[in-house]
């Protein structure tokens, strides 16, 4: 399967092809829908079918690290095998998880040092659980942190190094629990020219000023040394 938004995470649209469809969900042979992980939800969307309109209600990881299963809403008939199809995702909702998300590699940024134990990305707000103590963080300070990135306006980039290379530079991983993307021998990098660098397979912004003002609306107290940073888009 051919994932457009690898490559293009601004392409709304692609003409496809069915090549299975089950209680599962729908595969095409290419597609322009992310697939629920690495704490970002799957995109919704609507594939068009021979004149009709099918509602895509989630997308999900299939049985490979390049399968994607398109969820349809309760009781939809699905198209049959070889039917061209034309998917759209719901691209507000989209590329709100990309300014998100882009947003927690900033909070990431300005907190080096401490290890990811969890995140979640959302439309409305996100969150990123840190492996550290109470003391130190500070909700104005970080706030106002986050936006003189946004305000800079770096651009957002990627790489691919390989399996080997990542293993070598161990320093380049932040997560505690959640392993990076594999499955190729290589691994994607997304680079924020001197602010972030670390694997991650999502959907990200071109420049830092796309994500616009952040506010941080809370530090909550998740346990022994794990503290929750939730932020949220100003618009």
């Amino acid at each position: 399967m051919e994932l457009i938004f690898r490559e293009d995470a601004y392409a709304t649209s692609c003409t496809a092809t069915v090549t299975s469809a089950d209680e599962r969900g729908i595969r095409l042979d290419r597609t322009v829908f992310y697939p629920n992980g690495g704490g970002q939800p799957g995109d919704t969307g609507l594939l068009r079918v021979a004149g009709a309109t099918l509602r895509i209600v989630d997308t999900v990881k299939g049985d490979g690290p390049d399968d994607v299963l398109h969820v349809p809403e309760p009781g939809a008939a699905l198209p049959a095998p070889s039917t061209p199809v034309e998917a759209e995702i719901d691209w507000d909702r989209r590329h709100r998880h990309m300014r998100m998300h882009t947003a927690l590699h900033l909070v990431c940024a300005v907190l080096p040092g401490a290890s990811i134990t969890g995140a979640q990305v959302g439309a409305e707000r996100s969150r990123v659980d840190f492996n550290v103590p109470t003391e130190g963080l500070d909700k104005e300070a970080i706030a106002a942190a986050l936006n003189r990135l946004v305000a800079a306006d770096t651009p957002v980039g990627s790489l691919w190094i390989t399996d080997e290379e990542l293993d070598a530079n161990p320093e380049l991983i932040r997560t505690l629990t959640v392993k990076p993307p594999r499955g190729h021998g290589r691994v994607r990098l997304v680079d924020i020219a001197g602010v972030d660098r670390q694997p991650c397979g999502g959907t990200h912004v071109k420049r830092l000023g796309e994500i616009g003002g952040l506010d941080v609306v809370k530090i909550e107290n998740k346990g022994k040394q794990n503290r929750r940073v939730i932020v949220a888009l100003r618009d």
